[in-house]
């Protein structure tokens, strides 16, 4: 493989510098304002509106991990890893309509500030803790191992040196500006990443000859959305069944996630925000899996090393300058995943665990001045994490990212679940679930990943479907513990003051899943 290194001429140096000190500016600007107004580093004053609501959101969800993960995934199996973006629009319907309703009108900043209203301290507490956990691996470890593969691909240097430098960069910038300055990057980061990913698609069919010709090159199951029963990578069962597990947590449920829906002004940007996400997730195909599929037909000489795609298109295929403008695209995403994640992580343990439990008596300064304190540690911890996710054989990017939140899923979806949709549900269900639950859901993955690796020990169900069984257990589980409980504690918070969705909203999310049908429609005629 010819390194990226290699090609780069002074312009692209040139460009990559520009970039990272206009990056570091605009932080320092949002940082100063936000200081004379007083504002948090937090929920950006509630002051977002509906694009940078989404365009922040997709920017969080996707990483380099998108762009290499997808590839790769399009690279071996085709397009059947758009079910991961295309049925998202279910769980972005339900974040819309069932959860940010009442989440904004708890009048909360975290969510297990939410469940503390609902449940109690010692629910908070543990949601707190669980909720930092998951951050720190699923969203800062796993976006800065996979931009830490992007640099070691393209510098060749180890994993170790690369995550160090990825996480000092977004760590200044973090600690520089919050979640405002991130907003306002994001927006003109993600239209930098569509251009450059949709011209790397178009470059790879003006040299491939077009469509036809891609069609022609590839398996027919490779434009099929929806595999069969036994299909060795995703049979239809584990995507219906398992999916729906992480992604209800994962939309509904994350910090990450949902702090852009809490910094909203009002509801309707909220939801809007929301719809918004899901029409950019209906590009993912052009964007992230088509790259993945060209390589395919034209270098098939890959093979296994499906993890290349992305950067061997990049290589090969675009002009002196582009590749500078590429590596700012990685730059920018990685920022916008592992910056988001910061702040969400020293926002939970800020206002969750700091000003709850230790200093309540905490001044903004006192506040801001612990969240960055976080950030440090937070950075820290995900390096030494990066490393052992790099240490997981025998799976490709995509799987790796696909089984680490499926694992980290199951008690967050069952305990958010029963808490909107069953009022019988009771603090002790709730804090088991949490507690042991989680403990045990993880104790799975570590067996799976790790001890047990699937590639040796091929007993094991698909991932997805180890998911959806843990959440099952857990959900019948939680069931029986409410309705055993001799003390309920049901301490509900009094939720008659949902905010009404307007016909605006629901209008579009109506369209959106028109669009959504369609496609599942027109890929699944082979």
């Amino acid at each position: 493989m010819n390194s990226i290194y290699d090609k780069l001429t002074t312009l692209d140096f040139v460009i990559v510098a520009v970039y990272l000190v206009a990056l570091l500016v605009i932080g320092w600007v949002v940082s100063v304002k936000q200081s004379k107004k007083n504002e948090t580093l937090f929920l950006a004053g509630n002051s977002l509106s509906w694009y940078s609501i989404g365009f922040n959101m997709w920017g969080t969800n996707v990483g380099p991990s998108s762009l290499l993960a997808f590839a790769s995934i399009g690279y071996a199996t085709g397009i059947v890893a758009g079910n991961f973006e295309w049925y998202a629009f279910v769980f972005l319907l339900l974040l819309a309509m069932v959860f940010a309703p009442r989440y904004i009108a708890s009048k909360v900043s975290t969510m297990p500030e939410y469940m503390g209203k609902r449940y109690g301290d010692s629910t908070q507490n543990i949601l707190a803790w669980y909720a930092l956990v998951k951050i720190l691996v699923s969203w800062l470890s796993l976006g800065l191992f996979s931009g830490g593969v992007l640099v070691r691909q393209i510098l060749g240097i180890p994993m170790w040196q690369s995550v160090t430098v990825l996480v000092i960069f977004s760590g200044i910038f973090t600690f520089a500006g919050g979640l405002k300055a991130i907003a306002k990057v994001n927006v003109f980061q993600m239209i930098l990443l569509i251009v450059v990913s949709l011209t790397l698609s178009y470059l790879g069919l003006q040299k491939l000859g077009g469509i036809d010709v891609l069609i022609a090159k590839t398996p027919s199951n490779f434009w099929n959305l929806v595999q069969p029963a036994n299909d060795a990578h995703y049979p239809w069962p584990a995507i219906l069944l398992g999916y729906p597990v992480a992604a209800v947590a994962f939309f509904c449920t994350d910090q990450s996630m949902v702090q852009s829906v809490l910094g909203a002004k009002n509801l309707e940007q909220g939801q809007l925000g929301v719809n918004f996400i899901g029409w950019l997730k209906v590009m993912a195909l052009p964007l992230f899996i088509l790259p993945g599929i060209l390589c395919y037909a034209l270098y098939p000489e890959l093979g296994k090393n499906s993890d290349l795609a992305y950067m061997t298109m990049v290589t090969n295929l675009f002009p002196s300058g582009m590749n500078g403008l590429v590596i700012c695209v990685m730059i920018a995403v990685l920022v916008g995943t592992i910056g988001s994640s910061l702040n969400a992580l020293s926002t939970v343990f800020t206002n969750d665990i700091y000003v709850k439990k230790i200093n309540p008596n905490a001044t903004i300064k006192d506040q801001i001045k612990i969240g960055r304190i976080t950030i440090a540690a937070g950075c820290f911890l995900a390096i030494l994490i990066a490393i052992a996710i790099d240490n997981i054989k025998g799976q490709n990017l995509f799987n790796i990212f696909q089984a680490v939140l499926g694992f980290l899923a199951p008690s967050l979806s069952v305990v958010f679940l029963l808490s909107v949709f069953w009022k019988r549900t009771t603090k002790k269900a709730v804090n088991a679930t949490l507690s042991w639950g989680s403990a045990f859901s993880l104790f799975v993955g570590v067996l799976y990943l790790w001890i047990f690796p699937a590639d040796k020990y091929p007993a094991w169900p698909h991932f997805l479907l180890i998911s959806f069984y843990i959440f099952a257990v857990l959900l019948i589980t939680a069931v029986i513990i409410s309705l055993t409980d001799k003390n309920p504690e049901v301490n509900f918070s009094d939720e008659t003051d949902i905010p009404k969705t307007s016909k605006k909203v629901k209008l579009l999310f109506g369209l959106l899943g028109l669009v959504i049908l369609a496609l599942y429609l027109v890929f699944n005629g082979n």
